[in-house]
C-alpha cells in the first residue's frame, strides 16, 4: 500500500501563504475577503505581512483562507466527504480536476451568505434547545479513595 501522499495533484503545493495571501487580495481585496470569511486580519489594519503572521499561527483561519483559494479563487468543486476532512494543504484533487478562473463574488452574495449562515446556526440552536437533555450517569461503584482532583485542583489543567 502506498501511503506517500501526491501532493503534486493539489493547487496548494509549492504555494507559499504569502504568495496565496497576495493573490486572493490583488484579486478580490481585504474588504470582500472580511465579508466572505470573517477573519479580523482582513479589516483591522490589513496588510499582506500582517494577514501571514496571523494565519501562521491560526490553524482554523488558515485552513479558511486555503479553503477559500481552492474552491472561491481555483473555482474547485467541493472535494469529497474523505477529502474535505483532511487539512486543504493535505487534500488530493483528482487529475480529472483543473483549477479555473477565480469565481466572481459580491458583497451582496457575501451578505447573503452570511444571513444564511446565522439562520442554520439559529435553527440548530433551536433544535439543539428542544432536544431533551440526558439523565445523569452514575458511577459503577464509589470509591473511597479521594479522586485526583479532589487532591489537587489544579491536576486537570497541568500538561
Amino acid at each position: 500500500m502506498n501511503t506517500e501522499i501526491n501532493y503534486k495533484n493539489n493547487p496548494l503545493h509549492g504555494v507559499s501563504l504569502k504568495t496565496l495571501v497576495s493573490e486572493i487580495v490583488n484579486h478580490y481585496g481585504y474588504e470582500l475577503l472580511f465579508a466572505y470569511l470573517n477573519i479580523q486580519c482582513f479589516k483591522n489594519n490589513p496588510s499582506i505581512d500582517a494577514s501571514v503572521k496571523f494565519l501562521k499561527k491560526t490553524d482554523w483561519a488558515r485552513e479558511k483562507v486555503e479553503s477559500f483559494y481552492l474552491y472561491k479563487f481555483k473555482s474547485l468543486p467541493r472535494a469529497s466527504d474523505d477529502q474535505f476532512e483532511l487539512p486543504p494543504r493535505d487534500r488530493i484533487v483528482p487529475e480529472d480536476q483543473v483549477p479555473c478562473a477565480p469565481a466572481v463574488l459580491s458583497l451582496e452574495d457575501a451578505e447573503r451568505l452570511r444571513e444564511k449562515r446565522a439562520r442554520k446556526a439559529a435553527e440548530h440552536d433551536e433544535r439543539k434547545s428542544r432536544r431533551p437533555s440526558a439523565p445523569a450517569r452514575r458511577p459503577a461503584r464509589e470509591s473511597t479513595a479521594p479522586a485526583a482532583s479532589d487532591a489537587d485542583p489544579w491536576a486537570k489543567w497541568r500538561k
